[in-house]
This record gives structure tokens, sequence and C-alpha cells, in this order.
């Protein structure tokens, strides 16, 4: 049985290699460049790295909400449309249900990358930045992570202390 898996590679590196080698030569695809990485290139870390310029208050992020969001994740981020999760939850995590909301998340840049990539549906990354700290800011509001007229921009969203944070483990293979 082991004498088939090496026959097994060798027949995968010729059918899936020699489709790519011969690509270029018959005209399919195009190389991607630079500018194509960076307009996926969107990730943002809990310290803020890769956070975009921009801002926005709870204030600013309500009429975008009740436009754009509302219709699936229910006005003011409770009870959402079948099968979509709400945004609102308790502070609190004892059971798996409360661990689908938006203060589960430990960090508030969470939050904003998930949105930018997603968001709304069925149109994602249609948002500016300032109606992604807007909204941010607004659904960090309803959770009472945040006062209404804070502001959000790449400086302060990491900032923000999730109420989850701290009841994380985090593995070290070395302890």
């Amino acid at each position: 049985m082991s004498m088939h898996k090496p026959v097994l590679a060798l027949a995968f590196v010729l059918v899936f290699g020699a489709g790519t080698a011969f690509a270029e030569t018959l005209g399919l695809g195009q190389s991607i460049t630079e500018a194509d990485i960076t307009a996926w290139n969107i990730d943002v870390l809990p310290d803020g790295t890769g956070l975009p310029p921009g801002s926005g208050t709870a204030k600013q992020g309500a009429p975008i909400y009740a436009q754009k969001c509302a219709l699936c994740h229910g006005e003011n981020g409770v009870n959402p449309a079948p099968g979509v999760l709400p945004l609102v939850g308790p502070s609190k995590f004892d059971r798996i249900d409360t661990m689908k909301t938006v203060p589960y998340y430990k960090y508030a840049t969470t939050l904003f990358d998930v949105t930018r990539r997603s968001m709304p549906f069925p149109a994602p990354k249609t948002l500016t930045n300032d109606e992604l700290y807007a909204l941010s800011a607004y659904i960090l509001s309803l959770n009472k992570i945040i006062g209404e007229d804070e502001v959000m921009d790449a400086k302060t969203l990491p900032q923000v202390k999730m109420p989850n944070r701290d009841n994380f483990i985090v593995w070290d293979p070395d302890k």
C-alpha cells in the first residue's frame, strides 16, 4: 500500500504541474500584479495595524445601520433575520449562543475587519472607511462598550477593551 503513495504523488505533480506550465503558452489567465494583491490585502490586526484612515461615531453610524444593516441584523442589532447572527448580546458568556455576538470578540478591530470584508450583504467591500468606523462605533455603542459620542478611528478602535478580552486562553507550547 505504501508503494502507491509515491506513484499518486508523481501523478498529482504531473497532472497539476503540467496545467500550470502550459497555462501561459495557451494564453490562459494573467499574472497577478502588486496592485491586485494590495486590493485584497486588507487584514486588520488587534493592535490596529492595517486600519485605514477615517473616523466615525455611533450617532453617524445609526442611519447607515438603518439603511444597510437592519434588514438582516434587526433593528438595534437584535431579532435578526433567520440564519443571521445578532450583533447585540450579553457581556456574560455562559451559553454557546451568547458566543456568537459582538461582545464575545476579543478585539474591537475584529468587528471592523469582518464588516469591511463581508458586509453589507450582498455587496461586500462597498462601505467607505468613514462608514465602517461609524458602523463599528454604532454596534459597539449598542452593546454599551463605548459611548455614542466616542470617535472611532485607527487610533481609538484598537484601544477599546472588549468585555470578553481576558477570558480567552492563549496556548503556549513552551509552557
